[in-house]
């Protein structure tokens, strides 16, 4: 009995040790005797163990020695992948999911506008196949636009976040470009408006 009253008093000790931390070494770093069940700031609010936060397709640095400057990105439609050219003959390789059969696209468009957590309105085209779907759906994590969306152009074609990594790599949008959210911060944070993007459909 006595050997369980001194654990039970080590473990509240702990405890009271954690609350008394600061506020950012508690929860969201990791720390304490709560670490990791709690989401990240990059988890979106998803949370770590879920499997919806990861890209199933690591982003990574590879070489470049292509025509198109910095600054461009360049989306491999048939490869499934999104690569932003660099200044130093590298490019920024990320896994991206993209249009289905039928709606699969190439051209050369810019970025006309950025948007953080956008709302999403169904487009009529869209509405007329899946008339199930809503009219309109606020900016947040169950949106499917997810947490950025770069608009290409005057277009209905976007390249954005999601909700579902394991569409990543696959061929499964009417049109537009996925990845998960983590890379689409990311990239949003590194390109501009006016920035070239060249789809490839080959």
């Amino acid at each position: 009995m006595r050997l369980r009253l001194m654990a039970v008093a080590a473990l509240m000790t702990g405890l009271f040790a954690a609350g008394a931390a600061p506020a950012s070494a508690q929860g969201f770093a990791g720390g304490g005797p709560f670490g990791g069940l709690f989401p990240k700031p990059y988890d979106f609010g998803i949370g770590p163990g879920s499997g919806r936060s990861a890209s199933p397709v690591p982003r990574q640095t590879v070489r470049y020695d292509g025509k198109h400057k910095p600054g461009t990105i360049v989306i491999n439609t048939a490869e499934r992948r999104l690569y932003l050219v660099q200044a130093n003959g590298t490019a920024l390789k990320y896994g991206i999911g993209v249009g289905r059969d039928g709606f699969r696209w190439s051209g050369v468009k810019t970025i006309t506008r950025k948007a953080e957590w956008p709302g999403w309105t169904p487009p009529p085209q869209m509405l007329k196949r899946r008339p199930d779907l809503p009219r309109y759906m606020p900016g947040g994590i169950d949106n499917p636009l997810g947490a950025r969306a770069m608009y290409l152009g005057s277009t209905l074609y976007r390249i954005h976040g999601s909700n579902e990594p394991e569409t990543i790599g696959q061929a499964v949008s009417s049109g537009c470009f996925r990845m998960t959210n983590d890379d689409v911060v990311d990239l949003y944070n590194r390109v501009n408006v006016g920035a070239t993007v060249v789809v490839l459909n080959n």
